[in-house]
């Protein structure tokens, strides 16, 4: 059954920010999820445990600022402690890259522990691979890191604009990284092409018509932190979830964790479902296009895409991320970058004891989005809409830290783009 489609824009104090909602009370969609859900997540965490690196990330009880702001409870999932990379995407690309390999050997990634997919006896086996991806930084640096410690070679593309600490950072695992002079897109034309020019494997969560099993397993491998962040969150269900998208694999990933969860399990009512909130820079805001639009159709976003949050500016959606947040999340909003720093200002400067989250321009993104809806009076309507009130519990995550520390100052520090 279509959803119903309500767009409707911000009054004076944020006219820029745009909201399209898809009226749930009459049930979700049938896409399956099962593949993101809890107990495919747990196979996922199991794999990422078994590397010498892993910990679980901080899941940061902002006590504080929840009273402050008006609502039960805030939670925000810290994921710039993840494997020592400052960021949430290696993830993802480790187990793809995982899959991959146990599929070449004929194995399920169950049976391939670090320990063992690590080993010279299966570097043996397996030969020399190239893994090759377009990134912004940060999930080319997870590509590039598991390759690295996976004995294997890495080619990462980035766009043109991408920080130069970023590109540094990739070439410090010994990637053959470059800046292009490509936006995001087409940055993944250009590693597409040499994959099938060179022989080399391509580990890109964007997925379209013939490139899907990896960007499912990237997808998939994103779950840890869901998974994660309920066993943190132990009784404590959350009735809010923001999630920041780019292509839409990371929320995709996560809101089919949390359907399968809620809506599959048998152990939960359709209502305890949480309200699932998806937000993007308006300067690259494609999945909120593709909503407003709601035509069957992939919407893109074309040009240099010019956002502060260059994690998320990403012109052309995930197929399999779409048809996730199409039949399960409830609101996508466009909204301008000062809302992002507003949020690496309010997670950088604690109320009382809560804790201290550093967080980058796109993982500041959806607690900027909340700080500033229940902080702006004049967004009341966009509150109501989205059904926050006192009984609120909301569950963000920071998927970067200062990924870009000279901007990350320039924000912080500085003052640089200012809440209106």
């Amino acid at each position: 059954m279509a959803a119903e489609v309500n767009t409707g824009s911000a009054g004076s104090a944020g006219s820029a920010i745009k909201l399209v909602h898809y009226d749930r009370s009459h049930g979700y969609g049938a896409y399956p999820v099962k593949k993101f859900g809890p107990e495919n997540a747990k196979k996922v965490c199991a794999y990422h445990a078994s590397y010498p690196e892993y910990s679980v990330t901080p899941l940061a009880d902002l006590k504080n600022l929840a009273a402050s702001l008006g609502v039960a409870s805030i939670h925000v999932k810290d994921e710039s402690y993840r494997f020592g990379l400052n960021a949430f995407k290696v993830l993802g690309g480790s187990y793809a890259l995982g899959n991959y390999i146990a599929g070449k050997l004929g194995k399920d990634i169950s049976e391939l522990p670090f320990s063992v997919i690590s080993s010279d006896e299966v570097k043996k086996q397996l030969g020399e691979v190239t893994f090759v991806t377009a990134t912004d930084g940060n999930h080319g640096r997870g590509v590039a890191w598991t390759a690295n410690r996976l004995g294997q070679k890495s080619v990462v593309y980035m766009p043109k604009g991408s920080a130069q600490e970023r590109l540094d950072n990739i070439l410090a695992l010994g990637s053959d990284a470059s800046i292009t002079d490509l936006n995001y897109d087409d940055a993944v034309r250009l590693a597409n092409s040499n994959a099938e020019k060179y022989g080399w494997v391509m580990v890109q969560d964007t997925a379209w018509e013939g490139y899907e099993v990896i960007p499912e397993w990237i997808m998939q491998g994103y779950t840890t932190m869901a998974y994660e962040a309920v066993q943190q969150l132990k009784d404590e269900k959350p009735t809010h979830i923001f999630l920041q998208a780019g292509v839409g694999a990371m929320s995709g990933g996560v809101t089919g964790f949390f359907a399968d969860r809620f809506l599959n399990s048998g152990i939960y009512r359709p209502e305890e479902m949480p309200v699932i909130t998806i937000v993007e820079p308006d300067k690259a805001d494609c999945i909120f296009r593709t909503a407003e639009a709601d035509d069957g159709q992939l919407h893109f976003v074309k040009g240099d895409m010019d956002t502060i949050m260059a994690g998320l500016a990403c012109g052309e959606p995930c197929t399999i991320g779409w048809n996730v947040l199409h039949d399960y999340a409830e609101n996508f909003i466009s909204m301008p970058d000062y809302i992002a720093a507003e949020g690496m200002r309010v997670l950088g400067n604690p109320l009382g004891d809560d804790p201290r989250v550093i967080s980058g321009e796109s993982g500041a993104a959806t607690m900027g989005f909340v700080s500033h809806v229940l902080r702006t009076p004049e967004l009341s309507w966009l509150k109501d809409k989205l059904k926050l009130d006192a009984d609120s519990r909301i569950l963000c995550f920071s998927t970067e830290g200062d990924t870009d520390r000279e901007n990350y100052r320039r924000i912080v520090w500085d003052g640089l783009y200012p809440s209106i």
